[in-house]
């Protein structure tokens, strides 16, 4: 049997189940091969609902995992096939998302009084981009096949569950946060109560502005009028030393220089919230309308490297 990939498959070698005959050649464990790589079908960012951030928030294994399978139906999904098993071989986000979902749930086994934001932060922070190369992750989507992946394909990056579990610093997130973001984007009083069951208004002495939502990655608009964007976060101190200094290191996405205030932060007690400030100014000429750069800042202290992707979209 030749079985040809589709264009959103790219270069993929996905375990299909098939009812044609077909045959597997067992070669053994195999080691030293590139991991981990963006899988071409994995979905893409920028989000067209929320461009202020950053779509999606971090990508874990999804690629031909042995998963367990309901008896009901066929590995095939075909009517016609009557085989059934208990396991099967998936691929796609049904198979990633269990494995960041116990992640979390590891995660808030040992630190039981975080909430789910500071646990999304954690994930997102401890992410790594290079794969066991040392080399950038690369993209295999069709169209970009070979090239490194950025964070509109894999978000702030791979999970690192060991690292996740002692991220230093967390952005952390209540309720009333995410309903003054939905505020910043214009949402009314009565599409709030929809979505949240709630009767929460939006307050008209404190706007809030679009991308000061408390998320640990940074999305950033820039349009011939707009050039010169300021955001605000507050990273609370998680780590296991109650004191110590981070300072901000920074990667400018290209066309772009970012300035953060202040450059260091001093935590004396766990717990402790301290605020800063990113400028955002794009300089040389305009960029090419839909075009994007990417860079990163990371707070460093010690062995903590507590790290934003940034994305910079000129619209």
């Amino acid at each position: 049997m030749i079985l040809l990939n589709s264009e959103n498959q790219g270069e993929e070698l996905l375990a299909d189940a098939h009812v044609l005959p077909a045959s597997i050649s067992f070669l053994g464990t195999r080691y030293g091969n590139i991991a981990p790589i963006m899988a071409a079908f994995s979905s893409r960012g920028p989000s067209i609902v929320g461009l202020d951030v950053i779509k999606p928030d971090i990508t874990a294994p999804g690629v031909n995992i042995l998963a367990s399978w309901p008896t009901k139906t066929s590995p095939s999904m075909i009517k016609s096939d009557k085989r059934r098993v208990l396991f099967n071989i998936i691929s796609g986000t049904s198979m990633s998302c269990p494995h960041v979902s116990g992640i979390a749930a590891l995660i808030k086994s040992v630190h039981k009084d975080w909430s789910p934001a500071m646990i999304k932060s954690s994930l997102m922070t401890t992410a790594y981009t290079l794969n066991n190369k040392n080399l950038p992750i690369s993209d295999l989507a069709s169209n970009n096949n070979s090239s490194s992946a950025n964070p509109f394909a894999f978000g702030s990056g791979h999970v690192n569950p060991e690292s996740a579990s002692d991220p230093g610093l967390v952005y952390d997130m209540n309720t009333n946060d995410y309903l003054n973001y939905f505020c910043s984007l214009n949402f009314t009083s009565s599409e709030i109560a929809i979505l949240t069951k709630t009767n929460f208004t939006c307050s008209q002495k404190h706007v809030v502005q679009v991308g000061d939502m408390n998320y640990p990655s940074f999305s950033v608009l820039f349009s011939r009028t707009v050039q010169n964007v300021t955001y605000k976060r507050v990273v609370t101190n998680v780590g296991k030393s109650e004191s110590g200094y981070y300072e901000a290191k920074v990667e400018d996405p290209n066309g772009v220089v970012v300035n953060v205030e202040p450059r260091k932060l001093k935590f004396e007690k766990l717990g402790q919230k301290l605020s800063y400030k990113v400028t955002f100014l794009a300089v040389g000429k305009t960029r090419v309308v839909g075009s994007s750069s990417f860079g990163s800042l990371i707070w460093v202290s010690g062995k903590y490297k507590v790290r934003s992707p940034i994305a910079v979209t000129w619209q």
